[in-house]
């Protein structure tokens, strides 16, 4: 019999967007579970954000930041989650963040906050907290939410599937109803045994899917256990043709996707190829604020070009500002690495950063799947169009987990109609095979080559068709290794990264104009 755990919400994910939730949802009493696969809750994309959130600068207006995101998302984004996003967002940071959470953002005086300007803004609008804005909202919302007793935190939990009606149902009168979730199968971690949450809303927060690809920005977790579930239980995912290339993550034999924060050029970095050749003005009137697709595909041009791995990011020759202290966390870890930013120039890399589309929502967070709501990356508002604007992420977690929570609160859908013993328990061969590590790393080896070198920066019909045939071939043995295999996080992570790759795939090629994030050359579709 599979442990069975109640909650009145279930939010599978702790970045901003599912703390936003939580803490929305707590203040109104709800009793909450929050679920995350990490031993350590902050983990998640949230964590690893540099740069800041978008507020509104002294010289700014709602309509700028709007036209920015829409000029960044290359027309297609979601008119009415774009004002919303723009007439609720600093109110939001200013009510939750700054005043509820006291989060300590940068200052230029002791009566000023500090605004950075970063790639597609027309004006220096991003909160800051130096270079390590996400960890530092991230651990003020978990201590908040810490002091909450009808919150409870399960870390070290994989979610494994939605819990769905009819497909989890016994009873075959239940086909006749309106499919909805009804809460997740959830394995833990450290007893290899699934657990039963049930929960009249759940809200998935699980973050993006860059651990896909070879090189990435992206945590180890960021592997899109969110679209695949969602994708399974059938709810509507638009948009996953675009994503987001960062064009700056530091190029080191010994690091795994560091970023190298956007604000860098928006305090003056400059681009150069290896021999020191500023080359961004031959792609961009804005030169090194255009907009990240352009950056991307200009920095993979020059190294193509230049039989290069890498081009610089130059920021000691161009800025003024004090970088240890402006840059702390970029600084001291290139020191690590042996690089002095305030003397010599970065060695840099394009890598996977952000999934535009997702699990298609309105503009209270609602799916296409009755009583599932998703929020942050995960989640598909329309906001970003085929391009996010930089620093919109974060806010824009910040403002639909807070709406997912008042719809939740104001339509609580009230106890479920459906008891433990009417729901089918999660099955276990008899014959359970051990985990071979060695197939593991060999099969995501394989995932993120393929995604890298045919799904990638620059696609084409022919690479595309490559990568659907390859992966599909793949996404066979994947599933029969996880119907004979033991229950364990790595092989739910598997089962969950081809799905996506695929679904990734799938996206771009049906969509043969090329588009933001999403870029088709020699189209012979």
């Amino acid at each position: 019999m599979n442990e069975v755990i109640e909650a009145e919400v279930l939010i599978i994910g702790c970045g901003i967007a599912g703390a936003a939730a939580a803490l929305e949802a707590a203040k109104k009493g709800r009793k909450i579970l929050i679920v995350t696969k990490h031993p350590q809750p902050t983990e998640s994309n949230t964590f690893y954000a540099q740069g800041g959130i978008v507020s509104l600068g002294q010289d700014d207006d709602p309509e700028l930041l709007k036209r920015d995101i829409i000029e960044t998302g290359d027309g297609i984004n979601n008119p009415t989650a774009v004002q919303i996003l723009v007439e609720e967002g600093k109110k939001l940071v200013d009510h939750i963040l700054i005043e509820e959470l006291q989060v300590p953002f940068s200052r230029s005086s002791p009566d000023e906050l500090d605004y950075a300007q970063e790639a597609g803004h027309s004006r220096r609008r991003i909160l800051h907290v130096k270079d390590a804005t996400g960890r530092t909202i991230e651990e003020r919302f978990l201590q908040t939410l810490q002091q909450f007793k009808n919150v409870t935190l399960l870390p070290n939990h994989t979610a494994v599937d939605l819990l769905t009606i009819p497909h989890h149902s016994k009873d075959p009168i239940a086909h006749y109803r309106e499919p909805e979730c009804i809460g997740a199968y959830v394995l833990d971690n450290a007893t290899k045994k699934v657990k039963m949450v049930l929960a009249p809303a759940t809200i998935l927060a699980t973050g993006g899917c860059g651990r896909v690809f070879l090189y990435t920005s992206n945590p180890e977790n960021s592997i899109g256990d969110g679209y695949a579930m969602a994708s399974r239980a059938g709810a509507r995912l638009v948009n996953m043709e675009y994503i987001q290339f960062h064009p700056t993550s530091l190029f080191h034999r010994d690091v795994d996707g560091f970023l190298i924060s956007e604000t860098l050029r928006g305090e003056g970095a400059r681009l150069t190829t290896k021999d020191g050749q500023l080359f961004m003005h031959k792609y961009s009137e804005k030169a090194e604020l255009a907009p990240r697709d352009e950056v991307t595909r200009a920095i993979y041009e020059e190294m193509i070009n230049t039989n290069s791995n890498y081009v610089y990011l130059d920021l000691a020759s161009y800025t003024q500002v004090d970088i240890p202290k402006r840059f702390p966390t970029i600084y001291k870890t290139c020191l690590q690495y042996g690089i002095d930013i305030t003397r010599e120039p970065i060695p840099v890399v394009p890598a996977a950063h952000y999934c535009c589309g997702g699990v298609l929502v309105d503009d209270w967070g609602r799916t296409t799947l009755k009583n599932l709501f998703a929020v942050g990356e995960v989640s598909c508002t329309g906001v970003h169009g085929a391009n996010r604007l930089a620093s919109t992420s974060l806010l824009e977690g910040l403002v639909w987990g807070t709406r997912a929570s008042r719809y939740i609160n104001e339509h609580f859908p009230g106890k479920l109609p459906y008891q433990p013993s009417e729901i089918h328990e999660w099955y276990y061969p008899h014959v359970q095979e051990s985990i071979d590590p060695a197939l593991i790393h060999q099969d995501w080896l394989t995932i993120r080559s393929t995604m890298w070198n045919y799904a990638g920066i620059i696609r084409t019909k022919k690479r595309l068709e490559r990568a659907q045939a390859d992966l599909s071939y793949l996404a066979h043995r994947i599933q029969k290794f996880y119907r004979e295999a033991e229950m364990d996080p790595k092989i739910v992570g598997l089962k969950h990264g081809i799905q996506v790759a695929m679904l990734i795939t799938a996206a771009a090629l049906n969509n043969p104009l090329s588009r933001g994030a999403h870029y088709i050359r020699n189209s012979s579709f």
